[in-house]
């Protein structure tokens, strides 16, 4: 009897990632930079809940690619760099379903500070059209 449970236990432990793989999506996250479309490996990118919970911090490989198990749900991607302006996406993650992001990263920096600066300045030339 006893080894008659423990098979089974060990038979529905062993279907568990397969379940959980109907009832998962997938995040393909794929970095560049902008000019030249080469893939930057040195990014980071941040997986978070919409709550602003961290779920996930991925590196993209040599071709600037990552990739990532998510559940059903609504996540914000960030991608960064310190030599690059940010990217943040607002994705929706479905069941047995992969989400694509494709991050064009421009040169500028990610600093708080300084987007603040630049935004700042985008402002002002807008409101005296240059």
């Amino acid at each position: 009897m006893l080894a008659g449970l423990i098979s089974i236990a060990g038979a529905l432990f062993s279907v568990s990632p397969f379940l959980r793989a109907f009832t998962n999506g997938e995040l393909v996250a794929t970095v560049q930079e902008a000019g030249s479309h080469r893939g930057i490996s040195d990014a980071t990118i941040e997986v978070l809940t919409s709550q602003n919970d961290l779920v996930a911090t991925l590196r993209p490989d040599a071709n600037g690619r990552a990739t990532q198990d998510l559940k059903e749900g609504v996540y914000v991607v960030r991608v960064s760099h310190p030599r690059y302006a940010a990217d943040v996406r607002r994705i929706q993650v479905s069941s047995r379903q992969t989400v694509e992001v494709l991050a064009t990263l421009h040169s500028g920096s990610s600093t708080p500070f300084e987007r603040a600066v630049n935004s700042g300045i985008r402002a002002v030339n807008k409101a005296l059209r240059f």
